[in-house]
């Protein structure tokens, strides 16, 4: 098992973001399985939907990406200090019932491909057995310093 403490170390996200309390098994190149504890104090009800609070499926997904963030961080054996992982992709997403405030939402990802940057992962989202959103997520590992963004990332410079 993985605390937050330890899941903090692999990923740079912190409040309000981090969207994952858990590791509950991981086997690096294969799979993990993570939870979210969603309470009504989380910053994003306030505003979706007063009056019946569900988690927008956008941090679902964010949720996910972070779990298998985890794998992968853990199986290339790396630190936040070190690499960051950056979206590239986000196919054949499901939403198939509402997260509510008081549930506890156990991911499973599984990686299907990795290859020296990039990999592709198989996210299922689940709340008390059920299912309640799946995606395939690909992403890219990059160097924390200099970050290389992929091809079509818009970058942001300050003046």
């Amino acid at each position: 098992m993985i605390d937050i403490r330890q899941i903090q170390e692999m990923l740079p996200h912190r409040y309000p973001f981090l969207l994952v309390d858990r590791i509950l098994e991981i086997e690096p190149g294969k799979r993990v399985v993570g939870l979210k504890n969603v309470t009504i104090n989380e910053a994003f009800f306030q505003g979706h939907f007063p009056g019946q609070p569900i988690m927008p499926g956008v941090l679902v997904i964010e949720a996910m990406a972070q779990v298998g963030g985890v794998l992968l961080m853990r199986t290339m054996n790396v630190s936040a200090e070190k690499k960051l992982l950056y979206f590239t992709g986000i196919d054949r997403a499901r939403f198939r019932r509402p997260v509510l405030p008081g549930d506890q939402v156990r991911f499973e990802i599984e990686l299907l491909q990795l290859r020296s940057r990039t990999c592709r992962m198989h996210a299922r989202a689940f709340v008390q057995d059920k299912l309640t959103a799946e995606a395939e997520l690909t992403c890219m590992v990059v160097d924390r310093e200099t970050p290389n963004l992929p091809p079509g990332v818009p970058v942001v410079m300050e003046e």
